[in-house]
């Protein structure tokens, strides 16, 4: 029985050599690297991968919340008091009718601020311009 098992393993390792040949280049005393130092190393470099996945995936959470902090409304979104509410809107009390009252007047005359009078303003200004420098040359 041991006589078998040490053919076996003397089987196994004519095997493991082959296989190292074939797949390695060669082996042992010329210095070539052995298919187990391979494997071992690209075992390596998977681990060190997926470690990197974690880190990865952790950035990526923190890169989402500051997204989210950063977001201007944010703050709108968080839970502000209604009584809270109540002391802005109290705060501004007085100034509310003034704004609208204001409002109104920018309504009321919009058809004056889209006239083709203050819409050619630009071409006006560019030509003044103008006309100023010729005058201040003659001068």
């Amino acid at each position: 029985v041991v006589g078998k098992m040490a053919a076996e393993l003397q089987k196994l390792g004519w095997r493991l050599e082959e296989m190292e040949r074939r797949l390695g280049g060669g082996g042992g005393a010329d210095g070539t690297r052995k298919v187990a130092d391979e494997l071992v190393k690209v075992q390596m470099a998977l681990n060190n991968i997926a470690g990197k996945r974690e880190r990865i995936k952790i950035l990526y959470k923190k890169i989402e919340d500051v997204i989210k902090y950063l977001d201007p409304q944010y703050i709108d979104r968080m839970a502000v008091p209604d009584a809270m509410k109540l002391q802005f809107i109290l705060a501004e009390e007085q100034v509310i009718p003034t704004q609208a009252a204001l409002l109104e007047q920018v309504k009321n005359l919009q058809p004056v601020l889209d006239s083709a009078s203050i819409q050619a303003v630009p071409d006006h200004a560019a030509k003044l311009q103008r006309l100023s420098q010729i005058h201040i040359q003659q001068q």
